[in-house]
């Protein structure tokens, strides 16, 4: 690999996050990081960077340049860096939106190659302090098409597989199309849920009686508005069509419930069920699927293990693991994905031959 140098722009939760997968990766990095003191010095600390960048005319002697700060400031600085960049230097950011990038830079004039990136990976919780090397594995990280054909996309492609991530090429305006329904829209979703469970006068806590449902749905309503303000002001046009289209999908079951067609609702259901069962459970988005394999295990110390040392032992490379429900003192069950289907069905003897259930 010829990528040495890595300055990093903004170290909060995926910045950090690409500068701890790339220094416990296979490959050394030079990686240089920018931030504030207290974030910078935490990063210096822990070896995540090795050296902190005052100004940003730092970074530009870097072969890649990640730029990772929220998404309007993350703008900002990409209209000060884009002039700046010098020939072969790549320039990439990780922004949810990608139309607004690719407009700027189609304007500007520069020497480097800027190539659009999204990691659609993420927790509830920013910042430093969350980054985990772990993010990005199996997660999808979006790469914009229009980049396809650049000079050394190459390099910038070895370095995001690094990271454990899957890529997906996808134009930039589409992007922020497909990612306001299935990113920006459900966001908005889960905040209008726990706000209307909240919203009543009848002096109880509705929220006292949520089950994991409703808590699995409103998971992301924790998020930092500081997150995404920027997101909803520059993806603005695609984000009303997706709440309007919300909209009218509930009001065509509020019309149904109304008149008592429960047929159409029925259909509704049907529908929803075979769409959302053609969605990938094991990765963390919704291309390239591992193969499932389901392991039933008694309530024991020491199981995981067990499964992990066959495994091991075997040269078998477990991509995805979840433990999906347990009954303390019984069992449960997990589910372990694996890169394709020969491999599935070796691991699914292996397990069968050391006694553990498997489907």
């Amino acid at each position: 690999m010829t990528v040495k140098n890595i300055s990093i722009i903004g170290l909060g939760l995926i910045g950090g996050s690409i500068a701890k997968a790339l220094k416990t990766s296979k490959q050394s990095f030079y990686i240089k990081g920018f931030d504030i003191p207290e974030v910078t010095d935490a990063a210096l600390k822990e070896k995540s960077i090795d050296e902190t960048i005052v100004d940003i005319k730092d970074s530009l002697d870097s072969d890649i340049i990640f730029l990772c700060l929220p998404t309007e400031l993350s703008l900002e600085y990409f209209e000060k860096i884009v002039p700046l960049i010098k020939k072969n230097t790549i320039l990439t950011d990780v922004s949810g939106v990608k139309g607004i990038f690719e407009k700027k830079w189609n304007s500007m004039t520069s020497e480097g190659i800027y190539i659009g990136g999204h990691p659609m990976t993420g927790k509830e919780t920013s910042g430093y302090e969350s980054s985990d090397e772990l993010l990005f594995e199996n997660s999808i990280y979006i790469i914009s098409d229009t980049s396809k054909e650049k000079e050394k996309m190459n390099e910038l492609v070895e370095v995001i597989r690094l990271l454990g991530a899957r890529i997906r090429f996808l134009n930039p305006y589409i992007h922020d199309k497909v990612i306001s329904r299935v990113s920006h829209l459900p966001q908005l979703l889960a905040v209008s849920l726990v706000n209307a469970a909240f919203d009543n006068d009848d002096n109880i806590n509705y929220l006292d009686f949520a089950a994991g449902g409703f808590r699995d749905m409103t998971r992301i309503a924790s998020s930092s508005f500081n997150i995404w303000e920027s997101v909803l002001k520059l993806n603005r046009e695609e984000i009303i069509t997706a709440v309007k289209l919300l909209r009218d999908n509930l009001t065509v079951i509020e019309n149904n419930i109304n008149s008592g067609n429960y047929n159409a609702i029925e259909h509704l259901f049907e529908k929803a069920r075979k769409r959302r069962d053609e969605i990938p459970k094991n990765t963390k988005g919704f291309i390239n699927p591992l193969v499932d394999v389901f392991i039933y295990v008694k309530d024991e110390p020491g199981v995981l293990s067990r499964l992990s040392t066959i495994m091991f032992e075997n040269n078998i490379n477990i991509k995805d693991v979840e433990l999906l429900k347990i009954r303390e003192g019984t069992g449960g069950t997990f589910r372990i994905s694996f890169e394709n289907e020969s491999i599935a069905a070796q691991a699914k003897k292996l397990m069968w031959d050391a006694g553990f259930k498997t489907k």
